[in-house]
């Protein structure tokens, strides 16, 4: 598969970045669906630096493969920076990666809400020794739109926070 321009040269910079410092990236994706780890994986050379990725789109999932805590998801919900906390910490631990990322969101076009509309995505990321960081953005556009931009934010922001 051939990616579009931004995605194939967001994922180059990762693998170099990470590849620079020897770290692996693994991935836990609920709405995305395994699209970061499909754009990393069409990256030559992306076998020594990225290590897994767990598609976790049901609660039962993120408590099974990633230890989320069902409190966790029955006082915060799956879309919430306390769900993606813990789903980037259980990718970390069930990984051989030095550095993880998470995200989980509303990608439309039902299942919003006025507190968590529809575009509303929340990102983890990990890496061992340090306490998890996490965000929140509100994307504009349909579900494939909503999804894209929550890609392009989440490795973005790992080139960003993991210097």
């Amino acid at each position: 598969m051939h990616l579009d321009p931004q995605l194939d040269t967001l994922s180059r910079l990762v693998g170099e970045h990470l590849a620079a410092r020897g770290w692996r990236l693994a991935t836990a994706e609920s709405c995305t669906g395994g699209w970061v780890a499909e754009v990393v994986t069409a990256t030559a050379g992306s076998s020594g630096w990225f290590d897994c990725g767990f598609v976790t789109y049901s609660n039962d999932a993120k408590c099974a493969l990633l230890g989320v805590s069902p409190m966790t998801l029955a006082r915060h919900g799956a879309v919430s920076e306390a769900t993606v906390a813990e789903m980037a910490l259980g990718c970390l631990e069930r990984s051989e990666a030095e550095v993880t990322l998470s995200i989980s969101g509303i990608a439309g076009p039902g299942g919003g809400s006025p507190a968590k509309p529809v575009g509303t995505v929340c990102f983890g990321w990990a890496r061992h020794g340090e306490a998890p960081q996490t965000a929140t953005c509100r994307f504009d556009g349909d579900r494939a739109a909503v999804r894209r931009q929550a890609v392009v934010f989440a490795l973005t922001e790992l080139l960003r926070r993991f210097q």
